[in-house]
C-alpha cells in the first residue's frame, strides 16, 4: 500500500482516446463511498462522468469559473465529481471520498489529479442547469472537488521525493 500511496501523483497529461474500463471506474468510486465521514453519515455522492458531450459541458464550466480557456481537466475522459450535504463536515468527508478515489486508481493502474472549482460549479445556475439535465438535483449538496481520471500520455508511476523535516515527535 505504501508504494501505491508514493507513487500517486497529479497527472497533466491524460489520453481522452483510451477508454477507461467500466470495472476499473467502479472499483474507483467504490473506494471513494468507503471513505471515513463524520458522525458515520456518508452523505457524501460521487458523479461519475464518461460520456463525452457532458464530460466537455463541465470542462467548458470549470474553465468559465477559473477564467481560462483551457481544459481544466487536462483531456481526462473520465471526471468524478464529489459532493456533500451540506453542513459541518463537507470538506472532510469529500476529501476522505477523493484521496481514498486517487488511491485505488493508482492500484488500478490509472492517473489522476484533484481538480478545484466543484463548488462554485454547483452554486451557479449553469451548473445546476447541467447536472439537472440528467435527473440530479444538486442544490442540496456542497461541491468539493472533481477527480481527473484516465490513463497518462506517458504511462509512467513515478514515487515522489519527501522532503526533510516535516515529523515532530512529542514522546
Amino acid at each position: 500500500m505504501h508504494k501505491i500511496i508514493k507513487e500517486r501523483r497529479s497527472c497533466r497529461d491524460f489520453d481522452l482516446n483510451r477508454e477507461v474500463e467500466r470495472e476499473k471506474i467502479e472499483e474507483i468510486v467504490n473506494a471513494g463511498l468507503c471513505a471515513a465521514t463524520g458522525k458515520g453519515t456518508q452523505d457524501g455522492i460521487i458523479v461519475a462522468v464518461t460520456n463525452r458531450e457532458f464530460r466537455d459541458k463541465i470542462v467548458e464550466l470549470n474553465a468559465e469559473i477559473w477564467g481560462r480557456d483551457i481544459d481544466p481537466f487536462y483531456g481526462a475522459p473520465v471526471i468524478l465529481l464529489v459532493a456533500v450535504k451540506k453542513g459541518a463536515f463537507v470538506q472532510y468527508d469529500g476529501s476522505c471520498m477523493i484521496e481514498n478515489m486517487m488511491i485505488e486508481a493508482v492500484n488500478q493502474g490509472l492517473n489522476t489529479c484533484w481538480i478545484h472549482r466543484a463548488k462554485e460549479e454547483l452554486e451557479s445556475i449553469k451548473g445546476l442547469a447541467l447536472f439537472k439535465l440528467v435527473g440530479i438535483d444538486l442544490t442540496e449538496y456542497e461541491g468539493v472537488g472533481h477527480v481527473a481520471l484516465g490513463y497518462s500520455k506517458s504511462g509512467e508511476f513515478r514515487e515522489k521525493t519527501i522532503k526533510d523535516n516535516r515529523v515532530f515527535w512529542v514522546e
